[in-house]
């Protein structure tokens, strides 16, 4: 009997399993990385197997390849899965499936890729005997001896080599790409949160070309470098965005993106952001790797840790502040650091609070890759309550000082920004707490029609009371 043989990844899988046990292995228990002294691929792929609980429930399947297996075993024939991941995941897997007859995978000693794989293959089955599904040149070997080729999303120029070496051969899937998932994965919307380079300058009416234009490419060189690290982050977090019913359909997460494609991206982003950032002066490039080393300590580790992750995400908001300044030399005032510390405190706990809100009606206890757990949602709301009012008790008191006398012609119209502040505050935790809010509350206030009538209301204040 002809038998059908399948690999995996990239094939029956959307994505790599390799690269899927390292990133969640970098994501939680790093230690073993440093304990492990294996170099060898079979075993490195055996400890990682060990080590890392993957689910294989969540992964993205291949649902042309399931639709041709379940058609051959309609048919009456035999399908074995031999891939080069590691027998315990590739067990794992077909027992998740349930349609393979064999399972056969690397072992720990055995590395079942390329030629090794074609021996091996030949051994259990016999010379053209069997029929293989692959992806890449290093199933080529495996492709020579088999009775039919059949490749999944090869490139023209594989497929060209594989008709030289087997003139019966079948192709599945496309071979073009579109740009949507690598604009989606950057995420452009959330490049609005670096228009807070531009606050020194607001704040300290410097209204002229020159600054204008240093803050532009300060934003510019940000926004780049945080695109660096939301794919650094989602390579990271694959798992637990998997177990979400929005993050799920990220590009890495839905495999829709290549895995391998993710580590390209994130050094082009931050090569990008770190050349733009040396055009103004090396200090703004200073923040800006002091900005990447937090975000990236957050990624790896601090995100998991309660409290720690709010006051993390708090100061990513205030370093751009900070960084507009230095890049365009204005001294910040004490009443914008004290505003914008209580102020982004307030939001990075309403995004927490929101994501326990999701949790809790989803019936889960724990919020996946964070620290807190359903119980602590009362103590954040009021965490929030507390931060947001602050911050606008320091803005009354920032309008009534000298300071503001000196720099604004009718002062006494700021009072309108604490008004819309305390009613868009309230409203916001109001929304968290009832699961009317988007996980991210910036996010939310781009998208959020109320929102944007508070954000015009309080540039019309800042306009009538300081410019005009």
């Amino acid at each position: 009997m002809v038998y059908l043989l399948i690999d995996l990844d990239n094939k029956l899988l959307r994505t790599d399993v390799l690269l899927e046990l390292t990133f969640l292995f970098f994501s939680g228990p790093l230690i073993q990385l440093f304990k492990t002294r294996s170099f060898n691929h079979a075993q490195i792929k055996r400890k990682l197997a060990t080590f890392t609980d993957l689910d294989v429930t969540t992964l993205p399947y291949n649902s042309e390849v399931i639709q041709y297996i379940q058609d051959w075993k309609a048919k009456g024939g035999k399908v074995a899965l031999v891939t080069t991941t590691d027998q315990l995941i590739a067990e794992k897997i077909a027992a998740h499936l349930g349609l393979f007859d064999e399972v056969y995978g690397s072992d720990g000693q055995l590395n079942l890729k390329g030629v090794r794989k074609a021996r091996f293959i030949v051994e259990r089955f016999g010379e053209k005997n069997f029929i293989y599904m692959g992806d890449s040149e290093a199933d080529l070997p495996v492709w020579a001896v088999a009775a039919k080729a059949i490749t999944v999303n090869a490139s023209p120029r594989l497929r060209k080599k594989v008709e030289q070496i087997n003139p019966n051969v079948e192709h599945l899937g496309s071979t073009k790409r579109s740009i949507k998932p690598y604009l989606k994965e950057i995420r452009p919307y959330q490049w609005v949160k670096n228009v807070l380079v531009f606050v020194p300058m607001l704040a300290g009416h410097q209204f002229n070309l020159p600054t204008f234009g240093i803050s532009l490419v300060a934003a510019v060189a940000f926004s780049l470098t945080a695109s660096s690290v939301y794919v650094l982050n989602d390579l990271l977090d694959l798992h637990a965005d998997r177990a979400h019913p929005r993050k799920r359909y990220r590009p890495f997460a839905a495999g829709d993106l290549p895995l391998f494609h993710g580590i390209w991206m994130i050094l082009v982003l931050l090569g990008l952001g770190m050349a733009i950032a040396t055009t103004i002066h090396l200090p703004f490039l200073g923040i800006l790797l002091l900005y990447y080393g937090l975000t990236t300590a957050y990624s790896f580790y601090l995100k998991r840790r309660i409290i720690i992750d709010i006051c993390t995400l708090a100061g990513l908001y205030t370093i751009r502040i900070f960084a507009g300044a230095v890049a365009t030399g204005i001294a910040l005032s004490v009443w914008l650091l004290a505003f914008s510390m209580f102020f982004f405190f307030c939001l990075a706990t309403v995004k927490r609070q929101a994501e326990l809100v999701d949790h809790r009606d989803r019936k889960q206890l724990r919020a996946s890759g964070r620290g807190y757990h359903i119980d602590d949602l009362p103590v954040l709301t009021m965490m929030a309550i507390g931060a947001g009012y602050v911050s606008i008790l320091v803005l009354a008191l920032y309008i009534n000082s000298p300071q503001v006398q000196l720099l604004y012609t009718r002062p006494q119209v700021l009072w309108g920004i604490c008004c819309v502040l305390l009613y868009w505050i309230t409203r916001t935790i109001m929304l968290a707490h009832r699961g009317l809010m988007h996980y991210d509350p910036i996010v939310y206030a781009i998208k959020d029609r109320q929102s944007q009538i508070c954000f015009l209301i309080c540039l019309v204040c800042f306009i009538l009371g300081g410019i005009l």
